[in-house]
């Protein structure tokens, strides 16, 4: 994850810093404190059961927040050609709001996204009857997307949400009108709605507004649900004992490799630290975090492999 600004940081982001209290850093939060929580948690586990019931794994990857092709992507497919299936899995995503286990997640919304070019005709701006703008032409249609309502979600997920995240058009010349005009947009669906219905949906919008235009589709992860049993159980029962708190259960956020692992593994949890900074200039987490986490998945491996 880029930095941003370094003369927005305090302190080197890739270099970890304590301050009042706080670790900074990039990742600080999201998520490589929970990968340290994580070995602490399983080597304090298998020294207390050598002996145990079970086998534990950690995976690690690079490319989750990319295009995600070389990382979980791979893994999961290697297993599967074995035959083998996961019991349990831990996401260490930065589930929580305020504290460490406030939060976690049972489950994430899909991620669609949509690169659509509007073709006009471009010309002096000084002779508008030549031309055909299309941020004029996209604009009505981009209204209309950003006004509809694409499902109401249910009992699990939030309504799918319809955002802009990139507009460029022009030429660099403030007499000229472009061309063409190129949008990136990016849908966060439940399970209210699919990726056809939501793509056939927002191409009969353009093809209404009588846009001349291209789109391409990319996927990046259906909307999964966490079968709710022993994993989530463990939990919530390790949150209550090791951090004073009850957990609330949620689907919100962005994506996970969860959207990767649910295919071999029904029971999947995201639990890490709480996300106020992640991806922000000078991204921290609590200290004393570290340890409530640690004490938490310790306890979730010793009520899940006795």
């Amino acid at each position: 994850m880029p930095t941003g600004p370094l003369a927005g940081w305090h302190s080197d982001p890739f270099q970890p810093d304590i301050r009042d209290g706080r670790l900074y850093g990039r990742g600080a939060a999201d998520m490589k404190s929970s990968i340290a929580c994580f070995v602490v948690a399983a080597e304090a586990f298998v020294k207390e059961r050598p002996a145990h019931a079970g086998s534990i794994a950690l995976l690690l990857t690079s490319d989750e927040e990319g295009p995600s092709v070389d990382g979980t992507v791979r893994v999961v497919e290697e297993l599967k050609g074995r035959g083998e299936k996961l019991d349990y899995c831990i996401v260490g995503e930065p589930s929580s709001v305020k504290i460490a286990g406030d939060m976690i997640r049972v489950g994430r919304r899909g991620s669609l996204h949509a690169i659509l070019t509007v073709r006009g005709v471009q010309g002096h701006v000084a002779y508008p009857e030549q031309v055909k703008n299309p941020i004029h032409l996209v604009a009505p249609a981009l209204a209309e997307l950003a006004a509809t309502t694409w499902d109401q979600g249910n009992e699990f997920f939030p309504p799918t949400s319809f955002q802009v995240s990139n507009f460029n058009a022009g030429t660099g010349a403030d007499n000229v009108v472009p061309g063409s005009a190129r949008l990136l947009c990016n849908f966060r669906y439940s399970t209210a709605s699919t990726e056809v219905s939501l793509r056939e949906r927002f191409e009969a919008v353009l093809q209404k507004h009588g846009l001349d235009y291209e789109v391409e589709w990319k996927l990046s992860g259906k909307p999964f649900l966490s079968r709710q049993g022993k994993l989530t159980d463990a939990v919530r029962e390790s949150v209550r004992a090791n951090a004073g708190i009850e957990p609330q259960l949620s689907t919100g956020g962005g994506t996970s490799d969860g959207r990767f692992i649910i295919d071999i593994c029904p029971e999947i949890v995201e639990l890490g630290p709480a996300n106020a900074t992640i991806h922000k200039l000078n991204e921290n987490i609590e200290v004393t975090a570290f340890e409530t986490l640690a004490r938490i998945y310790l306890g979730i491996l010793r009520k899940l492999l006795p």
